[in-house]
C-alpha cells in the first residue's frame, strides 16, 4: 500500500506568480493620491481616457443599427471560431489594407487592442527575455508583461521634437534578450504622429538589429490637420511588424471588447511557428464576443466618413482650446499634439517648490479647484501631466480656468509679477530647458 503523503493541518491557498506580479501602475499611485475635490466645484475629470465617459461622444445609427441585427441572428449566440468568424475577419483584412497587403488569413480577432497587446507580447516572448517600450508611454504594456517574468525596457521620447523617439536611446536599449520593439502611433499619452521620414529610421534599427515590431495602432487614423498617419507595416521592406488595433476609440465602443491582430511579414521571417502561436493563445479565450463580431462587417463598411470627420474635428479644436489657454498658465508647458485625444503638460516644478513631484501638485489640483488630471509617473515621466481631450467644450474650458488660476495661486512670488507683466516668452525657455534637464 502506498504511503500517504501529509498534508498541512491548516489551510493555505496561495496567488500564483502571474497574479502577484501583475501591476498597474496607473492603477497603483491613482490609488495612493490624497484626493479629495473641493465640495463647492463640480469635478472636471481630465483623467479617463474613455471617450464615451460623458456622454457627448457616441457611435453612429449605423453601428448601433449593426447590433441590433446581430441579435437576431442565430450565428451571433453560439461559439465563433478562437480566431474569429471569416467573414469578420475579411471586414478587417479590407478595412486594414491601407497597412499593406492583407488577407483573412493575417488577421485575428481578440478582445479588444489591450488582449492583442498580450496576445503578441506573450507570443514572442519567453520569461527573462525583453521588450522595448516609450518613455512616456502607456502602462499597459507593463501590466501585461511583468506577470510572465518579461521586461520592459524603456526608450526615450523628446518632448522638444513633437515627441519623436531618441533614435540613439533606442538603439542603446536593445541586447541580446531583446524580442520586440513597441511603438504606439499614434501616441497615448503624448498625441504624437511619427512622420514617414521618422518612422524609416525606426524601421532601419529594427531592420539592422533584427528585432521585430509590435504596432500599437488603436488611434489609427485620429490624426489632425497638416499630419497624415502612415502605418509602419505599409513601408516595412524586411521588418515583420504585428499591429494591434480595433474598434475601442474610433468608433467609440471601448466597452465592447472588440480589436484584432494583423500579421504583417513579407519575407516569412515569423514562420509558420508564430501564426501557430497567435493561433493557440487565441483558444485560451476561444475568441471576443460572436455578437459583435457578428456585427463587425457592417460597421466597418457602413460606418460613415462624415462621423469619423466630425469626432476628428471635435478632439482637434479641444487640442486647440487647451493649448492657447494652458500655455500661458504660470509654470506650465503643454505641448500640442498632433492626434489621438491626450495631452501631455509639463510642470515646472521649481516654481512650485511647496510640491515635492507633480503627483502633489495633482493632489491639490482635485483639491483646491476639482479638477484631476494623471500624474507623469503613471506613464514614467515626473514633472508632467496628462489631460483628455474629449470631455464637453464647456468643461474643458472651466477646467483649463481653474488650472490657471491655481498655478497663479501657487506659483512662487518672483515669478508671479514677472508673468503678471506678460513675459510668457522667457518662461517657456525656462520650462524647456528645466525639463529637459529632468529627463
Amino acid at each position: 500500500m502506498s504511503q500517504r503523503i501529509r498534508r498541512s493541518q491548516e489551510w493555505e491557498v496561495r496567488a500564483s506568480t502571474l497574479a502577484r506580479k501583475t501591476t498597474n501602475p496607473i492603477r497603483r499611485i491613482v490609488e495612493n493620491l490624497q484626493v479629495e475635490p473641493n465640495p463647492d466645484k463640480e469635478l472636471i475629470a481630465l483623467s479617463i481616457g474613455d471617450p464615451t465617459t460623458f456622454g457627448n461622444l457616441n457611435p453612429p445609427e449605423q453601428v448601433l443599427q449593426a447590433i441590433r441585427e446581430s441579435i437576431e441572428l442565430h450565428k451571433s449566440r453560439g461559439y465563433a471560431p478562437s480566431k474569429g468568424h471569416y467573414e469578420a475577419r475579411v471586414a478587417v483584412a479590407k478595412y486594414s489594407a491601407h497597412q499593406g497587403d492583407v488577407s483573412p488569413e493575417d488577421v485575428i480577432l481578440t478582445s479588444g487592442c489591450s488582449h492583442a497587446i498580450e496576445m503578441v507580447i506573450t507570443a514572442i516572448a519567453e520569461r527573462g527575455q525583453n521588450i522595448l517600450v516609450p518613455r512616456p508611454g502607456f502602462s499597459i504594456y507593463q501590466t501585461l508583461s511583468e506577470g510572465f517574468g518579461i521586461k520592459t525596457k524603456y526608450y526615450n521620447l523628446l518632448p522638444n521634437a513633437h515627441w519623436k523617439i531618441d533614435l540613439y536611446d533606442l538603439e542603446s536599449q536593445i541586447d541580446d534578450d531583446t524580442v520586440a520593439i513597441v511603438i504606439n502611433n499614434p501616441s497615448n499619452p503624448c498625441g504624437s504622429v511619427y512622420d514617414k521620414e521618422h518612422l524609416y529610421e525606426i524601421l532601419d534599427i529594427a531592420s539592422r538589429n533584427r528585432v521585430p515590431i509590435i504596432a500599437d495602432e488603436i488611434y489609427e487614423h485620429f490624426v489632425f490637420s497638416d499630419h497624415k498617419f502612415t502605418p509602419i507595416s505599409s513601408i516595412s521592406k524586411d521588418v515583420p511588424v504585428l499591429t494591434c488595433s480595433g474598434l475601442t476609440k474610433r468608433f467609440l465602443v471601448p466597452g465592447w471588447r472588440m480589436g484584432w491582430i494583423v500579421i504583417h511579414d513579407r519575407n516569412n521571417v515569423l514562420g509558420k511557428e508564430i501564426r501557430q502561436a497567435l493561433s493557440n493563445l487565441s483558444m485560451r479565450i476561444l475568441g471576443p464576443s460572436a455578437l459583435i463580431q457578428t456585427a463587425l462587417p457592417a460597421i466597418l463598411e457602413y460606418t460613415p466618413q462624415s462621423f469619423f470627420d466630425d469626432v476628428l474635428l471635435f478632439i482637434e479644436t479641444q487640442a486647440k482650446l487647451a493649448f492657447k489657454e494652458l500655455r500661458t498658465a504660470p509654470g506650465l508647458r503643454p505641448i500640442e499634439p498632433q492626434g489621438a485625444m491626450y495631452m501631455m503638460i509639463g510642470i515646472q516644478m521649481s516654481l512650485f517648490p511647496e510640491f515635492e513631484d507633480e503627483c502633489q501638485f495633482v493632489e491639490s489640483l482635485v483639491t483646491e479647484q476639482s479638477v484631476f488630471c494623471l500624474p507623469g509617473q503613471c506613464f514614467e515621466y515626473p514633472n508632467y501631466m496628462r489631460i483628455v481631450l474629449t470631455v464637453p467644450e464647456d468643461k474643458l474650458k472651466e477646467a483649463c480656468q481653474r488650472i490657471k488660476i491655481f498655478c497663479k495661486e501657487h506659483v512662487i512670488g518672483g515669478k508671479r509679477k514677472e508673468i503678471e507683466n506678460n513675459d510668457i516668452e522667457n518662461e517657456v525657455k525656462v520650462i524647456c530647458e528645466e525639463i529637459t534637464n529632468v529627463v
